[in-house]
């Protein structure tokens, strides 16, 4: 019966079990018998002394277990050995200096390893292992780093530690979906070094970057290189997404007056401001943008000299300068804001007679507008404030990313009225 309970006790001698204070005690005594010494292996019969030990063990029944167990130490009688004297150490239930038989550390690495901190401390106690969160820690931190194994689909792609600023590469088992190393930077020598040192590598599942497919074709030259199905689906959204921008005014069906469509004749309605129908001064900019870095790149300038002539970042001379659809770009630059969905209200209360910012941030405030201030309200009544009187309000307008959803899903996921405005939108 007690070998059932403690199986892990077979090796030693069990002298007596009790209960004391809650607590199951095991006293034990480690069997008599020649032990090798741990440095050069020659096995000695000679007792130095005893004492005993104290281990913490897996509960039974709801009570924490210690082991109160009397090990021997020995001499070493090799005269070119290091040790005069040694402890004798029970496989599978000691180990050397340990505080808890191996079990209780097997079970606590388990925990460490699922929780660890404050969440595992919580789950040891149900258990009835003493056990804190900091320990928990150490323990997960003195854990090995598993050898990472050639995996035969590697997947790899990019992540930030800091957006914008820092970036890292992780390369993961596709087939077990484990992690199996992060690599610092997102460029071509240290993925090539990785690849190298793991030879094995059958398919490489990587996004478009370049710096990738350079280190793929180094490091692996025999693997195969595939994208896999989030990178083409969002490649393919992003492109649809562009597409639908670049079609923006087929978004909106402008209900305009006869002297508003006079005035509003002489541009493109996509780059034109709702309230004063003048041309918004982001479009400006960038058409003085675009054709400064045009005029400057007939005359055989680079693009970094470029930039430093006109103040812009490399990047954004860049875009200017291999831009081949403006209005697909101008597009791009206007984006939708959090107010969009109040302002036919706004121009309702405004041509109701209410002319007070405040009171109508208060109003749309109620009405869920997410703002913490009025001066998106203000910005919007500013160009109002002229003396132009009451004006139509603009038709409703979809959102470009709205529609990219529902060109991208499944029709049969498409409720009626989003079915009816998509047909409407694609066939204007």
């Amino acid at each position: 019966m007690l070998g059932i309970v403690f199986p892990h006790l077979e090796k030693v001698q069990v002298e007596r079990v009790w209960i004391e204070d809650d607590m199951v005690r095991v006293k034990a005594r480690t069997l008599d018998g020649a032990l090798p010494c741990p440095s050069c292996g020659v096995c000695s019969y000679r007792v130095h002394s005893r004492y005993r030990r104290h281990l913490a063990d897996a509960s039974v029944g709801g009570h924490p277990v210690v082991v109160d167990l009397s090990v021997r130490r020995l001499f070493c009688d090799v005269t070119d050995c290091a040790r005069r004297t040694f402890v004798e150490q029970v496989e599978g239930l000691t180990v050397r200096y340990g505080r808890r038989t191996v079990v209780l550390v097997a079970l606590v690495q388990a925990i460490a390893l699922a929780l660890a901190d404050r969440a595992g401390a919580r789950l040891a106690a149900v258990l009835h292992i003493v056990v804190s969160r900091v320990t928990l820690l150490n323990v997960l931190m003195a854990l090995p780093d598993p050898s990472p194994s050639s995996p035969r689909v590697l997947g790899v792609d990019d992540f930030a530690t800091r957006r914008g600023r820092k970036y890292g590469t992780v390369l993961v088992d596709v087939e077990s979906h484990a992690v199996l190393d992060l690599l610092s930077g997102r460029e071509k020598e240290p993925l090539a070094l990785w690849l190298a040192g793991h030879p094995g590598i059958e398919v490489i599942c990587r996004d478009r970057a370049g710096a990738y497919a350079e280190a793929a074709r180094v490091g692996a030259p025999g693997a195969l290189q595939v994208a896999d199905r989030w990178h083409l689906r969002d490649n393919l959204a992003t492109a649809v997404e562009r597409t639908v921008i670049t079609h923006r005014p087929c978004l909106q069906v402008p209900e305009v007056s006869t002297s508003s469509a006079r005035r509003l004749a002489a541009a493109p309605p996509s780059t034109l401001n709702p309230d004063t129908g003048t041309e918004k001064w982001l479009v400006t900019r960038a058409r003085e943008r675009h054709k400064a870095v045009h005029r400057l790149l007939a005359r055989g300038w680079t693009v970094s000299a470029i930039a430093r002539e006109l103040g812009l970042t490399r990047h954004t001379a860049e875009r200017y300068a291999h831009c081949k659809n403006l209005d697909g770009l101008i597009e791009g630059s206007l984006r939708t804001t959090r107010l969009d969905d109040y302002k036919p209200c706004l121009i309702r209360r405004w041509n109701e007679g209410c002319t007070d910012a405040a009171r109508l941030f208060r109003e749309i405030r109620a009405q869920g507008y997410p703002g913490r201030t009025p001066q998106a309200v203000r910005r919007y009544l500013r160009p109002l404030r002229t003396g132009l009187g009451s004006i139509l309000s603009p038709a409703p307008v979809l959102k470009p990313q709205q529609v990219t959803n529902w060109i991208m899903w499944n029709p049969q996921h498409l409720r009626d009225d989003e079915e009816r405005q998509l047909g409407e939108v694609l066939f204007r």
